[in-house]
């Protein structure tokens, strides 16, 4: 197995210094798989991959990822990156990546703004939940500009029961 490098620690230190301090760490290699088994990115997109550590306990986790790009957006608006995202299989190898379409358009509320302030945003397009494996790595195709966020969801040990509604005869 190749170890290859990604260049996303340049740009999670960039993210951080100009004030996208939700990104606390940054891939800076992938060793898990070859990425050269899924195929190249078509003209304008790049491969981006999330690798996350083995642990005895995958089965409790999920993984959630969200794409999105930088934009200069209102300050008092919700806004909302418009595309689609579609899962293929990786023929012949058992596995599954993701291509995410965009022509670039955002939704947004429409609230007036009293200053019209103007603020640098990620604004991304609604989050994707996916079953944590710390064998294998997700692959994502996103148009160059764009940008993979992930954060890891862990279930507490405990395990509770509903109550049970009884009905009045």
């Amino acid at each position: 197995m190749k170890k290859k490098i990604v260049k996303g620690l340049g740009v999670g230190l960039l993210l951080a210094f100009i004030g996208f301090n939700n990104v606390t760490m940054a891939q800076s290699t992938i060793i898990k798989q070859d990425p050269s088994i899924f195929p190249k990115p078509e003209a304008g997109y790049k491969q981006m991959v999330i690798e996350v550590p083995h642990s005895d306990n995958d089965n409790n986790k999920k993984i959630e990822f969200t794409i999105g790009k930088m934009m200069e957006v209102d300050k008092c608006n919700t806004h909302r990156l418009q595309g689609s995202l579609e899962e293929k299989p990786l023929e012949g190898w058992g596995y599954n990546y993701y291509v995410f379409k965009s022509n670039g358009g955002a939704a947004s509320t429409l609230m007036a703004c009293p200053d019209n302030e103007r603020v640098l945003k990620f604004v991304s397009a609604g989050p994707t939940v996916t079953n944590y494996n710390g064998r294998l790595p997700i692959v994502i195709y996103v148009p160059e500009g764009y940008d993979v966020q992930f954060r890891i969801f862990k279930a507490e040990d405990d395990i509770y029961r509903a109550a049970e509604v009884r009905q009045k005869k």
